[in-house]
């Protein structure tokens, strides 16, 4: 009996150590077989995205492939960072964006970038803001670095000007103002206001962001010009590029290739630099004409950096009215502070020259005595526009849109207006500076 014990007990034991096997193998099976499937969906994953790579090879060459160009293991990550990215923005990527992305990972940008990085942190947030209320991707605010590298005083060959870089005529379409106290291509707000309107119906027209983008440096015209030559219907891009200006074509692998560089910052070993410009701001309603200067002294920091945070202004007065408010950005006051000196320079009004007054609609207009004087000059041997402007203390952009001037040269004996009240002589009659107040709101940008 006892025996018969031992051999059922042997036999259990058996079976339960069979049993036991069996469950790790089939255990380990499931874990390689788990573990198969990962690596085999990896596998497809990287197949569909080297296919990505090698079809595009075709892009820009015409429909030839161009030699020479071969993808690897490292481009494959860079799609797969570039879709982690992408919103609204089609971020695609090519050997045309690899070269940029290159050369902005190089040690000669590595100081250029953290610039970059660093003033991003105060201009972002504004264009983040400004672009999602008009509705258009806040990705958008990677153009601006390939426009101005973020300086709002940047002027182009052409003229173009500011952050977003504008030219004079798109600048009015967009209702800047532009006149002899202020240039609101310079305004970060302002102008990226402008900049949104005009992406947001660009995209409307296209029905594609890449080629919105694209009329941003060739124009809309310039746009369709090339879709027509293409022979596409509502194409892409990069089936039009070929028919593109070079600089246009240029233009797109630099905005992928930046926003994927300062996207992945820290992956790139970019720090940001800190800048002369304060991050954290209030804003002033000004409605008068008040100097820059006296509000920096009763704030208690320098003027230039005031002057940082409000570059539209061109003489250092803040040319607000009783019609037309201004905007005046100052550094965030401490909760301590003593506002007397503030309200005071806030509330006195800078003399302006008696010769000029400033009309409701924000331009600059002359009096009735200079106006008869000074409104137009007969061009004389040797002088160009930009020696005219400077004389008259008017801007050459001014001068070719009031005369309606194409090129930089004038004839000698042309006449020339050179003053707004040319153009315009309604006058405004000034506020007087008793009765005026300052409206002050203040917000956190």
């Amino acid at each position: 009996m006892i025996e018969s014990k031992k051999t059922l007990l042997t036999i259990g034991l058996a079976f339960t150590t069979c049993c036991l096997f069996a469950q790790e193998k089939s255990i380990e099976e499931m874990r390689n077989s788990t573990q198969a499937i990962m690596l085999a969906s990896i596998d497809r994953e990287n197949a569909s995205i080297l296919q990505q790579l090698d079809s595009i090879k075709f892009v820009n060459a015409g429909e030839k492939e161009v030699e020479g160009i071969l993808f690897d293991i490292e481009d494959v990550t860079v799609v797969r960072k570039l879709n982690s990215l992408e919103r609204e923005v089609p971020l695609d990527y090519n050997q045309h964006v690899r070269k940029y992305i290159d050369l902005y990972n190089s040690k000669n940008y590595a100081g250029h970038m953290s610039r970059m990085l660093g003033l991003a942190q105060y201009y972002f947030p504004l264009y983040e803001r400004i672009l999602a209320e008009v509705g258009v991707p806040k990705e958008i605010k990677y153009l601006s670095i390939i426009e101005s590298a973020l300086n709002p005083h940047d002027v182009s060959r052409v003229g173009a000007t500011g952050p977003w870089q504008f030219m004079y005529g798109t600048a009015k379409i967009y209702n800047l103002t532009m006149d002899n106290y202020v240039d609101e291509r310079k305004d970060p707000i302002a102008s990226s206001y402008a900049a949104a309107k005009y992406m947001k119906e660009a995209y409307a027209e296209f029905g594609d962001w890449l080629l919105a983008i694209a009329s941003y440096n060739c124009g809309k015209g310039g746009v369709k010009r090339a879709i027509l030559r293409s022979g596409k219907i509502q194409p892409s891009f990069w089936e039009v590029a070929p028919f593109l200006p070079k600089e246009t074509r240029n233009y797109i692998p630099a905005y992928i290739a930046m926003t994927y560089t300062l996207g992945y910052a820290q992956d790139h070993g970019i720090e940001a630099k800190d800048g002369d410009i304060a991050l954290n701001t209030q804003v002033l309603e000004i409605d008068k004409f008040i100097s820059i200067a006296e509000v920096a002294k009763a704030i208690n920091v320098s003027e230039e950096s005031l002057k940082v945070l409000n570059p539209a202004y061109k003489k250092g007065i803040v040319n607000g009215s009783d019609e037309i408010h201004r905007r005046l950005i100052i550094p965030a006051l401490a909760a301590d502070m003593n506002k007397d000196q503030l309200y005071l320079a806030l509330n006195t009004t800078v003399e302006t020259p008696s010769q000029v007054v400033a009309l409701a609609n924000d331009d600059v207009r002359v009096s009735n005595k200079r106006s008869a004087q000074t409104s137009t000059h007969r061009v004389r041997r040797g002088e160009t526009l930009a020696v005219i402007a400077k004389k008259y203390d008017v801007s050459v952009q001014n001068l070719k849109a009031w005369n309606n001037v194409k090129g930089s040269s004038v004839k000698t004996g042309a006449s020339l207006i050179v003053s707004s009240s040319g153009v315009n002589t309604r006058l405004a009659q000034k506020t007087s500076a008793e009765t005026q107040r300052s409206r002050i709101l203040l917000f956190i940008l």
